[in-house]
């Protein structure tokens, strides 16, 4: 069938296009550069420089490619994140999350789309009665809109809520931090995190083209951990010294309350709907396998002692 994927050169679009091709299905994909089309014909995709946030070009777009299914890979957000100032660095995703999805929708409507998929995000979800810092409410809220809208269009509306994503291109910020010793073990490290390697998240999407009802799925890996047990983990896969600890109220004060709750309140995620209806196994079922082998970073003797332990 004919793909259209915008956001095609985001972490997942890159991983996402070469499968979608591979399958046998005809591609057009977006990106914002000029500089990157020469990259999406690589892929094996027709490119498009698109805005995501001009309506009238989206439209015009997604009509022109006739797509039978259209996939949102759309965020604005470089590897590096300041959580200080969480809101600013996640600003144009949310507009993102919200009138680009609101374009996507329009314009898939008017075009005759069968099916939309959408990126979403289970990772950071915080508890019922927990407050929410302010500088995560807009991000929350984007998503919450995000989960809304696409399963209640009159298209077959399917939202993918990823984990928190390592491997390519997706988690060198951590493992340097890591290894520097610049990733603190936050108070008791109960925040609960679900992971998920970028391949796993791609192949999710492509199993979303023609699997499942329409509505949400949480697409992440087989084991939530808290951050008491994969950090130093992490640590100790990639050869580093032991993450330091940091009382709350430090946390709090030298990044921010979003890194304070993040790492000590939140909560995990289930990948048993998207296993069960979208017909979708993770090649990485845990962070533990994927730390070690997903990565191509880890220490040869962490991999070995920790692959020796697994039998």
């Amino acid at each position: 069938m004919k793909v259209f994927v915008a956001g095609a050169t985001g972490v997942v679009g890159r991983r996402l296009v070469p499968m979608l091709v591979q399958a046998g299905h005809e591609v057009v994909g977006t990106t914002r550069s000029a500089a990157k089309l020469d990259a999406l014909r690589a892929l094996g995709a027709q490119g498009v420089v698109l805005d995501g946030l001009d309506g009238a070009a989206v439209g015009q777009a997604v009509a022109q490619a006739e797509p039978e299914v259209v996939i949102h890979q759309m965020t604005a957000l470089s590897e590096s994140i300041d959580f200080k100032h969480f809101d600013t660095s996640f600003a144009r995703t949310n507009e993102l999350r919200t009138a680009g999805v609101d374009h996507l929708l329009a314009a898939s409507e008017a075009a005759g789309v069968r099916r939309v998929v959408a990126q979403g995000y289970a990772a950071w979800r915080v508890p019922d009665g927990v407050a929410v810092p302010e500088k995560l409410r807009g991000v929350l809220a984007a998503m919450q809109h995000l989960e809304r809208v696409v399963p209640a269009s009159s298209v077959e509306g399917v939202v993918l809520r990823y984990g928190g994503f390592y491997g390519p291109d997706a988690s060198q910020e951590i493992i340097d931090a890591v290894r520097r010793r610049q990733m603190p073990l936050v108070g008791d490290g109960a925040g609960v995190w679900s992971f998920l390697h970028v391949d796993d998240a791609a192949a999710a999407a492509l199993a979303a083209i023609d699997h499942g009802a329409p509505g949400t799925y949480d697409v992440v890996d087989d084991e939530p951990a808290p951050v008491s047990v994969w950090l130093p983990y992490l640590a100790d896969v990639l050869g580093a010294k032991p993450p330091r600890h940091v009382p709350v109220w430090a946390a709090k004060m030298l990044a921010g309350d979003v890194v304070a709750t993040i790492m000590t309140k939140v909560q995990g995620s289930s990948n048993a709907r998207a296993k069960r209806e979208l017909g979708w196994t993770p090649v990485w079922p845990t962070w533990r396998e994927g730390f070690v082998r997903g990565l191509g970073l880890g220490s040869r003797a962490a991999a070995d002692a920790h692959a020796s332990d697994r039998g």
